[in-house]
């Protein structure tokens, strides 16, 4: 069983009521203990987001009738970010240990896969990005000690981060799929500002590490026509190409970005300066 989802196009969004914006592009319930959650979007470079939070037993990964498949990765690749206790995945009988904050990228024709937990007390929670895939691409373990960080920002514009680069262009391998996840310095709340678009990918933000009681104010939108999305913890925002991704938070935070598309490159995007934001 997966969710299938649409967002909305530049057009109607500008006529979106609030509940009709948080519908078309708000992943809410993307995490749910002992089960697999995934969800299609069919117009987002038919990403797949989702995610395995294994208890006592471990998860097998299905294949939705809906993706018309014999196994999940038959024409797909997929990455995993675990946000949770250590845990272990299981790749047609090889297994791999991910401590949190480690991210497993996971091949083509990759047939059986599996998600299982160290401590049914502390969980893994494995966040899931998946894209179709074109080519095939070797099973990669990436230790958060071994991404590439690129630091950014400054404490004078409260925007000071950490980018981890996990799968891209000088890391993990991939057909299409760019992840890794950017860390907020403690007092800096903005991220990805200034914003930008990038008409050649789709681009996912999936937020975690903030206060139960804080929350992420996500802008998206064309750049003279925004609109805001307040963000929980573990939900997901689906970034249109035409849209800007970026975000305030009422505290430090962290999120992990996705994307899919036509290149693999970092600076492949088109700035939103500060002024020209309406």
């Amino acid at each position: 069983m997966i969710n299938i989802h649409a967002t909305a196009d530049a057009a109607r969004y500008r006529t979106m009521t609030t509940p009709e914006l948080r519908g078309a592009f708000l992943l809410a319930d993307l995490f749910a203990e002992g089960q697999v959650v995934l969800t299609s979007v069919v117009d987002l470079d038919r990403a797949v987001v989702g995610s395995a939070v294994p208890k006592d037993a471990a998860l097998e990964l299905p294949a939705p009738e809906e993706l018309r498949c014999e196994y999940f990765c038959e024409r797909r690749e997929l990455g995993v970010l675990n946000i949770g206790g250590s845990g272990h995945i299981e790749v047609d009988g090889a297994s791999y240990e991910l401590a949190p904050l480690d991210v497993l990228y996971i091949g083509r024709g990759s047939r059986q896969i599996r998600f299982a937990s160290d401590d049914a007390g502390n969980p893994a929670k494995f966040y899931l990005l998946s894209y179709p895939a074109h080519t095939t691409y070797p099973v990669a373990l990436v230790k958060r000690e071994e991404a590439n960080r690129v630091p950014l920002g400054s404490d004078e514009e409260a925007n000071r981060r950490t980018i981890y680069q996990y799968i891209h262009e000088r890391g993990a391998k991939s057909c299409q799929l760019v992840m890794g996840w950017t860390e907020l310095a403690p007092g800096s709340v903005w991220n990805t500002m200034p914003p930008h678009t990038h008409l050649r990918r789709c681009e996912v933000y999936m937020y975690f590490g903030m206060p139960e009681a804080h929350r992420v104010l996500h802008l998206m939108g064309e750049p003279d026509e925004t609109r805001p999305l307040w963000v929980n913890n573990g939900e997901a925002v689906l970034s249109p190409p035409w849209s800007i991704h970026c975000g305030c938070g009422t505290s430090s935070y962290n999120f992990c970005w996705g994307m899919g598309g036509e290149n693999q490159r970092f600076d492949d995007m088109d700035g939103a300066p500060i002024p020209t934001l309406r």
